[in-house]
């Protein structure tokens, strides 16, 4: 196992002329070894196939696993209805009512399908010498919206804020856990997924989310791990508060302005995003991709700390000449530059 001190790597990074692409993707190596979404899902070893085998084929500038955000509201309690070939669902609500919040326990990280993932990390690590394997969680206030449901949990924050905060410090508490092991196997890093919190304002997101991210970031990140704060759902609205968290790079979905966004954060941060998944990466054609991408890149020149990446975790089936053509675009643009 070789320890990368991410420090100086998003130091590399950032001085370096050529542009680096980490799209967040998984599902285009399940497929590339004939094997279903639920088979990664619920094994380390198919997991941990899928992830190399997209890392022969595709110049990825570090690994990342799949965005899944059902394993830790399982692991909680949560009923999961898993399709072969699709991103399973949860089932229901598990909490309704603060007493049943106090009564919540944290889970183990020996639970569910956690150790399966915890696998698919380890053996991703182990296969990896030339660059950085970024695990991926769910942030606190999406984690807690799934298990109290998220249209609910938004009420809760203004009627019931004192059992939302303690829902919200027991799903960080778990998070922080399952984070600690990541690194300790040899994780890099980990991408925090928190969708959730770009439908609150900016000061609930601060209040509900960030203050949470802000314990796992000071309880996990230093030199020799790097935490990637995901929000999907910012539109530019919540940069503060993604920026109050503390974490050393973000990572944003296709709602954003990506100028915009790279004004507003510090140099030093990696920023990372923003090619839609579906409407681009998945419904366009190779040529239409190459286009956009192009132009994004042509777009974010001026900004050394810019990373080319997805908005979002690539779905199923997605065209492989449509990974190449996003490729491709990052390649001419680098030798142009």
């Amino acid at each position: 196992m070789i320890m990368i001190n991410m420090t100086k790597w998003v130091s590399e990074q950032i001085n370096k002329n050529e542009r680096i692409a980490i799209p967040i993707m998984t599902h285009p190596g399940i497929e590339m070894i004939g094997k279903k979404v639920v088979n990664a899902l619920q094994s380390g070893l198919v997991h941990a196939e899928a992830i190399n085998k997209l890392n022969e084929v595709y110049p990825v500038a570090a690994k990342t696993v799949i965005m899944d955000l059902t394993l830790e509201a399982e692991v909680f309690g949560c009923r999961i209805e898993f399709q072969e070939d699709e991103m399973p669902h949860i089932l229901g609500r598990l909490v309704t009512t603060p007493e049943e919040i106090k009564a919540l326990r944290v889970p183990e990280i020996t639970e569910g399908r956690v150790p399966e993932y915890i696998l698919a990390n380890k053996l991703t690590v182990e296969s990896t010498s030339d660059k950085p394997v970024l695990a991926g969680v769910i942030g606190p206030f999406s984690l807690a919206g799934r298990l109290f449901d998220v249209s609910e949990i938004m009420m809760a924050c203004y009627i019931e804020p004192e059992a939302t905060q303690m829902l919200l410090s027991k799903c960080t508490e778990f998070i922080i856990n399952y984070c600690k092991a990541l690194k300790a196997f040899g994780c890099s890093g980990v991408v925090v997924a928190e969708p959730a919190a770009g439908l609150l304002s900016n000061e609930d997101c601060i209040q509900f989310s960030s203050e949470y991210v802000k314990l796992m970031v000071a309880a996990v990140q230093d030199e020799n791990f790097l935490v990637v704060l995901h929000n999907c759902g910012n539109k530019g609205h919540c940069n503060e508060a993604m920026l109050y968290s503390g974490a050393n790079a973000y990572h944003f979905g296709n709602a954003i302005d990506m100028v915009e966004t790279l004004e507003f954060f510090p140099e030093d941060k990696l920023i990372m995003g923003n090619v839609d998944p579906v409407s681009i990466m998945k419904q366009s054609t190779p040529e239409e991709i190459k286009t956009f991408v192009s132009d994004l890149l042509e777009k974010t020149a001026k900004y050394k700390n810019f990373v080319l990446s997805t908005g979002c975790d690539l779905p199923p089936h997605v065209p492989s000449e449509n990974i190449v053509a996003f490729f491709d675009a990052l390649k001419e643009f680098n030798q142009k530059n």
